[in-house]
């Protein structure tokens, strides 16, 4: 298995940030042409990673949907940092910290729409990490 840590700055406001061209870059040279299975993970407790279609109102839409779901207020017993920062704690149980996907001669193996996203709602932490491993098949 081959795997790497990046770094991603998400700034301090609610994002849904584009890791695909990370994931095709990591791919380019840890698959080099073959098939396997990528796994993208965020080693922290208040980040997720979704497949989900960007750049057409989806990434906004997911954001007030978890806004709905998951207010920012003070109803969270969870409560030090930001205003309804223990939300950000419940998040990953509705946006799992990971996801695998097929990987098939050396390309991810998405639907016409779909990136992999990191969805974090935590703006306290302006740098996330996310871990990208290749499993060859």
């Amino acid at each position: 298995m081959q795997s790497t840590l990046i770094d991603v700055k998400t700034g301090s406001r609610e994002t849904v940030h584009d890791l695909t061209p990370h994931c095709s870059a990591f791919l380019r040279e840890a698959a080099a042409g073959r098939d396997g299975l990528l796994h993208v993970f965020v080693p922290h407790a208040t980040a997720g990673i979704a497949l989900i279609e960007l750049g057409a109102g989806s990434d906004g839409d997911l954001l007030a949907a978890l806004g709905d779901l998951l207010p920012a207020d003070d109803r969270w017993r969870h409560a030090h940092g930001s205003p309804g920062h223990g939300r950000s704690h419940v998040m990953p149980a509705l946006i799992a910290p990971y996801a695998t996907v097929p990987v098939l001669a050396g390309e991810m193996a998405l639907g016409t729409w779909q990136s992999v996203a990191m969805v974090d709602v935590n703006v306290d932490n302006p740098v996330r990490q996310v871990r990208l491993s290749f499993l060859p098949g």
